[in-house]
């Protein structure tokens, strides 16, 4: 618990160390600190020690993706979640994902990363990799990830693929003309979009 929340806060801070400069950006979700304490006087002689958050706590992300929250989408803290979510998902290569994003304002705790199956540079994260998959299927860009320059999810196979499905639907009905659509267009989609 204490390596996966320390790891995400060294990522949060090159993050904010790039974004705050930025004219408009404002305040940068932090992720605080835990600490392990050994006690060996205690039955239980380890805990994990870190900053009481005062105020509403409330779930920006939620660890798979699945569920919209609209405190994530339609908030600041929230949104700036969500691209501090793709700048990592970028910095690594899509390799590595911070996810379970929650906390008071700006300040986040109890995270989740979710790396690839073979890791991240020796690193193995405590979420699974499809939720890696789910986000880059799920994200949508918002106005700070535009400010940070982050490429948008979408590739150019699902790019294309909505193109010729709007080719297609322009196409005249005529009995004489043959309607091809390609091969990778006929494919089912993995993930279903929705607003995340």
């Amino acid at each position: 618990e204490c390596y996966v929340q320390n790891t995400a806060r060294e990522y949060a801070k090159i993050y904010a160390a790039e974004a705050e400069p930025l004219e408009g950006f404002g305040e940068v979700p932090e992720i605080i600190p835990i600490f392990l304490v050994h006690r060996p006087a205690n039955n239980i002689p380890y805990a994990t020690v870190e900053e009481e958050l005062v105020g509403e706590f409330v779930k920006y992300s939620i660890r798979d993706g699945r569920e919209v929250n609209f405190l994530r989408r339609d908030s600041e803290a929230g949104q700036k979640c969500c691209t501090f979510q793709h700048w990592v998902y970028e910095k690594t290569n899509g390799s590595l994902l911070v996810t379970d994003l929650q906390g008071v304002g700006m300040k986040l705790t109890d995270v989740g990363i979710a790396t690839l199956a073979k890791g991240y540079k020796g690193f193995k994260g405590n979420c699974s990799f499809s939720f890696i998959e789910q986000f880059r299927a799920l994200h949508q860009c918002n106005k700070y990830c535009e400010m940070l320059g982050l490429k948008s999810l979408r590739t150019s196979h699902q790019k294309q693929r909505k193109a010729t499905a709007m080719k297609n639907k322009t196409l005249p009905n005529s009995s004489s003309m043959k309607k091809t659509v390609p091969k990778k267009a006929r494919e089912p989609r993995d993930f279903i979009a929705s607003e995340h």
